[in-house]
């Protein structure tokens, strides 16, 4: 029996019928990723196996390099085969982590090679990888009708003139494809330099010059106003813990000037300005029925010498450990004050928070729209299986499992739209076995819708995405 076969993960007889008869041909509606909108919109043909699978891969780099590879073969100038060769002596090194399942999951999937990746392997899955990605079927329009990807949402900067998604509006491309707004460079006022460069750039964006908070707030406002006329329906926040740090206008406004005069604020200002532009932003969401997405905990460019050579994003992030739920909680509760509390999903990193975030969330229902506020499925080194059925678990004991809006990949690869399949496998397996072992009814007019819209349907219902 091949390693990726029809029953991979599916661990009982329940867990199989599940899967195949409730979760396995959904559509995919993947709500956030980075994929580049340039990519999207030329419809790109990759040259060759490296340039789809190692060429932003930081799960790939941070494994090679702990196998011992030198940098010139992750992020370095070493010819593409050589790159890859370097991968695929890493890979049976990769036993027990999700890398060795995705990396034949992958392979399966696009390429229909079904054999385990290894130096001596290497050679001919390059060849037969790169004589299909020569073809129509595995270019990236290809790729999302071959996964039956129904909708997906980039992550784009407020700056950013979104000519690549008007650019596909006009494609004719059957999958959806929608900005999702991220703001987190109007918050840095700790950084003078780089937040004055982006607000001249976001002044231009707005057509105005941004001498005042006000105008800030008004170009921000014109810009998330452009966003939902191209379609945007979600914002997305990625911070090291939110920020509950109230002020006046007053104070934020003299921040603002400090800053644009050149003065970096210290941490007791920025944490007070990030404070008053996400109330804004969680305004501005809640007015226009947006859902806001808060990825917290992340402990980002831990080794700063590698920061510098490499730029961020190239593998040297790891798990935070700061209290999150005291500010959490104050922060949604200013907005649910105000009545200006949107549609949220709280995802984190660290899952000795599991249960305060599947907790937090409960706290917000306000029974006007089924799970509004929702714990995000596991992120980054929580999207494994095991990650997967923690973050289950813990929305399962506190709150609607139901109700949960499911997967997305968070990936800036085209080849991660199996990691969809691999959660509805996780999914169903600790379905199934429950129901097997009695925990659970065997009632499967109400376990297969549950499956199915937790699998779309949820997310296709909460997201109030234009899918016609």
């Amino acid at each position: 029996m091949p390693f990726i076969h029809d029953d991979f993960l599916l661990s009982t007889g329940t867990a199989r019928r599940l899967y195949h008869t409730y979760a396995a041909d959904q559509p995919i509606l993947d709500y956030h990723n980075h994929l580049p909108p340039k990519d999207l919109a030329e419809n790109r043909q990759f040259a060759n196996l490296f340039e789809i699978w190692l060429e932003g891969d930081h799960y790939k780099w941070r494994a090679m390099r702990a196998n011992g590879v030198a940098e010139q073969f992750c992020t370095g100038g070493a010819p593409p085969f050589e790159k890859f060769l370097a991968w695929a002596k890493t890979v049976p090194y990769t036993l027990r982590n999700p890398l060795f399942h995705w990396t034949h999951l992958e392979l399966v999937r696009y390429f229909g090679i079904d054999e385990y990746l290894e130096e001596s392997s290497a050679q001919s899955v390059w060849d037969r990888a790169n004589a299909l990605l020569a073809t129509d079927a595995l270019r990236v329009w290809g790729i999302l009708e071959k996964f039956k990807v129904r909708a997906l949402c980039t992550t784009d900067d407020p700056t950013d003139d979104l000519a690549y998604h008007a650019q596909l509006r006009k494609a004719g491309l059957k999958t959806k494809v929608f900005p999702a707004f991220r703001p987190d460079k109007a918050l840095r006022v700790d950084d003078a330099p780089m937040w004055n460069a982006w607000v001249d750039q976001l002044g231009a964006a707005a057509n105005m010059d941004i001498s005042s908070l006000a105008r800030l707030m008004e170009a921000l406002k014109l810009r998330h106003d452009f966003f939902h006329a191209m379609g945007g329906r979600l914002s997305d926040h990625g911070l090291n813990h939110c920020y509950a740090s109230f002020c006046s206008d007053a104070d934020a406004a003299a921040i603002f000037d400090r800053a644009r005069a050149g003065q970096a604020a210290g941490a007791d200002d920025h944490a007070r300005f990030a404070t008053y532009l996400m109330l804004h932003f969680g305004r501005l969401d809640a007015e226009k029925g947006w859902t806001k997405q808060l990825h917290l905990g992340a402990y980002r460019s831990a080794n700063t010498r590698k920061l510098r050579e490499l730029g961020p994003d190239t593998g040297f992030d790891s798990m935070g450990d700061w209290n999150q739920v005291a500010e959490l909680g104050a922060y949604l509760n200013a907005l649910e004050s105000e009545g200006m509390l949107p549609k949220t999903i709280l995802y984190n990193v660290n899952p000795v928070q599991n249960m305060a975030f599947a907790t937090m969330i409960g706290n917000f229902q306000d029974g006007s729209v089924a799970g509004k506020i929702q714990y995000g499925s596991g992120w980054w080194f929580l999207d494994q299986k095991e990650g997967m059925e923690w973050q289950m678990n813990a929305l399962s004991n506190v709150g609607l499992l139901s109700r949960f809006v499911g997967m997305l990949t968070d990936s800036r690869s085209f080849l991660s739209f199996p990691r969809h399949e691999y959660f509805r496998r996780t999914l169903c397996n600790l379905i199934g076995k429950e129901v097997e072992s009695g925990e659970l009814p065997d009632r499967e007019d109400w376990i297969g819708p549950m499956i199915r819209n937790i699998c779309y349907g949820n997310a296709a219902g909460y997201l109030g995405l234009d899918l016609s």
